[in-house]
């Protein structure tokens, strides 16, 4: 996490804006990316997807979210033959939900 008030956030914008041309022309290939900018914004968010009381917490739908996207981005990495558009699509969509929530909370929490 920075030091600077503001400072992950532009990171995060700048970073997030990046990936959305990916996103567009192969969203298969950008989940990678995107799990990554996530599993860093939650960390630097101060989240932990791999505490259970967190899990089962009141940030269980964050992680929840978060846990369903990169359950599916793992799937991809390993070539898995069971995974349709769809299932790509939602796991972008969960990384876009989270990614506008961490925004939010970190904008209100810099301001």
């Amino acid at each position: 996490m920075s030091d600077q008030p503001g400072e992950d956030l532009y990171d995060w914008e700048s970073e997030w804006a990046a990936l959305e041309d990916d996103v567009r022309t192969d969203p298969g290939e950008a989940l990678k990316e995107l799990d990554e900018l996530l599993t860093r914004m939650l960390d630097e968010a101060g989240y932990d997807p791999q505490d259970p009381v967190v899990s089962a917490g009141d940030d269980r739908d964050v992680i929840a979210e978060y846990l369903a996207a990169h359950e599916i981005t793992q799937a991809y990495e390993r070539g898995s033959e069971n995974l349709s558009p769809g299932d790509i699509a939602s796991a972008v969509n969960g990384y876009r939900e989270l990614y506008e929530y961490l925004v939010a909370e970190r904008g209100a929490t810099d301001a």
